[in-house]
């Protein structure tokens, strides 16, 4: 019983240092996103995380094998709905992922690449409190098979090749400005004909071409 309450009681200290350094990080350098984390804060903020992920899940091994069609699927996924923070190459270095706080990661160093599979699932799929990452989890075994297919592309960004990177081009979703663009560049190119007004100005553009920009319409 004594040994119970002094767990409790540490647990309690813990969660008071945390905020304690939290709240002096916020008097002394305000809520600007354009700052930089404190090593210490990001110490912390790894720590905590790793504590949030049960340790069967961290402990899981990917079902889904490396293959040619699997990282395929990675990669079409991460270039539609992931490279618009962390860049096709996963760098991060975008100008949504550069004004997150924190940024959003270099995914192909060793902070991430050292992450078990389950951790890299449980993020994915639950996201990070207090930062840019949300969770993309539906909770269907076809969304399972998603993420495990986005961990197989995560450990692949270090090798990814020109050839890959101009394939996730092709595969980001576009703005109306963007397609008009492509358009009559190819009209141009193949004789100066008048660009398709379908492909100017879809009909029903879904994704990220869909969203009006700002000021435009009403917001998602």
């Amino acid at each position: 019983m004594r040994r119970a309450g002094w767990a409790v009681a540490g647990f309690a200290m813990g969660v008071a240092a945390v905020g304690s350094l939290l709240l002096t990080l916020v008097l002394h350098r305000g809520v600007s996103a354009r700052a930089t984390p404190a090593a210490l804060e990001e110490a912390v903020a790894r720590r905590l995380r790793q504590l949030a992920i049960p340790d069967e899940v961290r402990r899981v091994k990917s079902p889904v094998a490396p293959t040619a069609d699997t990282l395929a699927m990675g990669r079409s996924h991460w270039a539609d709905h992931c490279a618009v923070c962390h860049g096709n190459d996963g760098r991060g270095d975008t100008a949504i992922g550069r004004g997150l706080y924190p940024r959003a990661p270099d995914m192909r160093l060793d902070a991430t690449q050292r992450l078990t599979d389950g951790e890299l699932f449980f993020i994915i799929e639950n996201g990070i409190r207090f930062t840019g990452m949300p969770g993309w989890g539906g909770g269907g075994p076809d969304g399972d098979v998603e993420t495990w297919h986005l961990v197989q592309f995560v450990r692949h960004l270090p090798e990814l090749t020109a050839e890959e990177l101009l394939e996730m081009e092709h595969l980001n979703p576009k703005t109306r400005a963007e397609l008009a663009d492509q358009e009559e560049t190819r009209a141009y190119l193949e004789g100066g004909g008048a660009p398709d007004p379908a492909v100017v100005d879809p009909p029903e553009a879904t994704g990220a071409a869909a969203r009006p920009p700002v000021g435009d319409a009403d917001p998602d």
